[in-house]
């Protein structure tokens, strides 16, 4: 199973020859590009659905653009546990973005951004990263977008105070993402976690397929865990007001 992801991961980064070229009107309204970025006085909705290790997890994101350098947002997830007790919501997570390059203040057309935010609240019955409340994170998003393709790369650092589960973990996730036709997209990413406690590990590759219709996108996509051997299955639901 692992060598068979890793060439399908290959395989989406191999397209790149034939699709840097393409073709595809819009950027401003490609909501799933891991580099968009919201214009000013838009709000962006995004719903997603996830099931994985008999857990069902829905969650609602909210995005408003302050300017064309500055988005803020707020999130939060609900989950139901069918295997045990950690049912409930997930911290409100308050966080934003800052364009801090653009594609044309630099010869190499790199844009990059600041992440940055908090969690608070959270459900006593799951103790998990992202449900964990007084969680502080910070971050740098960098990549090149081409009319057919994104390639970008994202290092996230979080740090949670708790009593019994307190620690500090950092994600690293590079992504490419394809713009195969006017309203169809292609995305495939991997995810490395590393935490202060080993337990909370992780490794993940994933690969999305995404529609257009108009400001609002659908999206399918299918993610394996190595450290778990398990799958992950989802849809995500972007409108863009």
């Amino acid at each position: 199973m692992r060598k068979f992801l890793i060439t399908f991961f290959a395989f989406f980064v191999g397209l790149f020859p034939v699709l840097s070229d393409a073709r595809a009107d819009g950027l401003d309204l490609d909501t799933s590009d891991p580099l968009y970025m919201l214009s000013e006085q838009h709000v962006l909705s995004e719903t997603t659905l996830t099931y994985w290790d008999n857990v069902l997890r829905l969650g609602q994101e909210l995005s408003y653009g302050i300017n064309s350098r500055l988005t803020i947002a707020a999130n939060v997830h609900f989950q139901q546990d069918f295997d045990g007790p950690e049912d409930g919501f997930s911290a409100v997570d308050l966080g934003g973005v800052y364009r801090v390059g653009t594609a044309g203040g630099n010869s190499a057309h790199i844009i990059s951004d600041v992440l940055f935010g908090l969690k608070v609240g959270g459900s006593s019955h799951v103790r998990t990263p992202d449900f964990a409340d007084s969680t502080y994170y910070a971050g740098y998003r960098f990549g090149r977008q081409w009319a057919g393709m994104t390639l970008a790369a994202t290092i996230k650092s979080s740090w949670i105070f708790d009593d019994e589960r307190g620690m500090a973990f950092i994600d690293a996730t590079p992504e490419a993402y394809f713009r195969i036709a006017p309203d169809w997209r292609l995305g495939a990413q991997f995810t490395l976690r590393k935490a202060t406690n080993p337990h909370y590990n992780q490794e993940w590759l994933g690969g999305k397929i995404i529609r257009q219709y108009g400001r609002t996108q659908y999206a399918a996509h299918l993610d394996y865990e190595f450290e778990s051997d398990d799958l992950q299955v989802g849809v995500n639901v972007n409108v863009l007001f």
